[in-house]
């Protein structure tokens, strides 16, 4: 992904790469001035700008736009509905088919255990989200979180996500906004942006098929914006998608923010994650590792702030490439740590090895240069509550 070293070239070579760097340039100039890049000069960019281009580029936007010095977190857990799924998604290992001895739904009792050990560790919010269950339809979900929130009124939900409503409207014959309004009504707060993976159709045949279309995926955030929910986006790469699928992707996400009605905020925020590969099937039958170096994850968060200016906050997940590479990331252009999840599932369930606690989360933003400021859902900034440590346990 490194520029080649112009040194070492022949001179008819050299003379290529010098007009090769002015079109670089003019590209990179382009992004920090919050123009909107084509996917294909987006990945242009990625292949032929230098990683420290990238990082200067993508840090200098950061701090336009997040001005403070400061790296937001949270504190949530990934609580599940249920691990019942009929999606059969190639890169998931947590699901478990209908009927099988290990399939749960999670009780209200459970619930409650779950939501009073996150408030004594200072959170106040269930990332809430779960398999394609075909039992559990609009009643199931709009009872579930009318009754939390009537047990919890200061519980936030950020729950569900493209494919389960778009799974729950298929169940029900309603539309992506009745479902919405229903849901929101019922206490939903915003919409996380699962089951993207990569938006290109002929990627999502072949390790999602019975997950919604790419367009379904957009079109529930569109749906989510006009309602006033707000949203964020993610892209799992690094598995058999090309590039130029990873870069039509932004773009999507960008023209999607784009639409969106003037007092919505739309996605607040986008998550990038390499592919996890342990015990998968995409692993066990075709092969498919994950090979995303450092490096290259780096450079994906700096060419995803250069590539969606209207998204403000850009996450580094820790979680899956560790603390060390998520440091690196907030120099180039990532300004979010995301949660310290005092509880997650899936994505360890494929081999994602890494922990944090609240006191471990602060430490590695100070040792990175930033400030950390807790967060909510809105990435509205918190005071820092009286909490007990969390013991890590999964």
């Amino acid at each position: 992904m490194k520029s080649p070293n112009v040194r070492n070239l022949p001179p008819a070579f050299v003379n290529k790469r010098n007009t090769l760097k002015m079109n670089i340039e003019d590209l990179l100039s382009k992004g920090l001035a919050f123009e909107s890049l084509s996917a294909e000069e987006g990945q242009y960019l990625f292949e032929n700008a230098a990683t420290t281009e990238l990082m200067y580029v993508a840090n200098e936007l950061r701090k336009k736009q997040k001005p403070d010095n400061k790296v937001t977190w949270i504190i949530d857990r990934n609580a599940n509905t249920t691990n019942v799924c009929i999606a059969n998604c190639k890169f998931c290992n947590f699901f478990r088919v209908p009927g099988h001895k290990e399939a749960y739904i999670t009780s209200i009792e459970e619930y409650k255990t779950k939501i009073e050990e996150t408030f004594r560790l200072g959170g106040e919010q269930l990332l809430l989200q779960g398999g394609h269950h075909p039992d559990c339809g609009l009643d199931y979900y709009v009872n579930l979180f009318s009754e939390l929130k009537s047990l919890y009124p200061n519980l936030k939900l950020h729950a569900l996500g493209p494919p389960e409503i778009a799974h729950i409207c298929k169940m029900e014959g309603k539309s992506h906004t009745e479902v919405l309004i229903a849901l929101k009504s019922a206490g939903l707060d915003s919409l996380p942006g699962a089951g993207a993976e990569i938006l290109n159709d002929r990627v999502r045949r072949l390790i999602s098929k019975g997950k919604c279309t790419g367009k379904e995926w957009l079109d529930v955030m569109r749906a989510a914006h006009q309602v006033d929910l707000t949203t964020s986006a993610t892209m799992m790469f690094g598995h058999i998608e090309t590039l130029e699928e990873r870069f039509e992707h932004l773009v999507w996400l960008r023209e999607v923010q784009a639409e969106k009605p003037d007092q919505a905020k739309g996605f607040l925020a986008f998550i990038p994650w390499p592919f996890m590969d342990e015990g998968t099937l995409l692993n066990k039958i075709r092969g498919i590792r994950n090979e995303v170096s450092a490096d290259e994850y780096i450079r994906t968060i700096a060419i995803s702030r250069i590539m969606l200016p209207n998204v403000i906050n850009i996450q580094a997940s820790w979680l899956t490439v560790g603390s060390k590479v998520a440091q690196v990331c907030l120099h180039a252009g990532a300004n979010d740590f995301g949660s310290i999840m005092i509880e997650e599932n899936v994505v360890s369930a494929a081999g994602a090895p890494h922990r944090f606690t609240a006191d471990g989360i602060q430490e590695s933003i100070r040792e990175a240069g930033f400030e950390p400021q807790l967060r909510t859902q809105q990435y509205e900034y918190r005071e820092l509550p009286e909490l007990e440590q969390q013991v890590i346990n999964y």
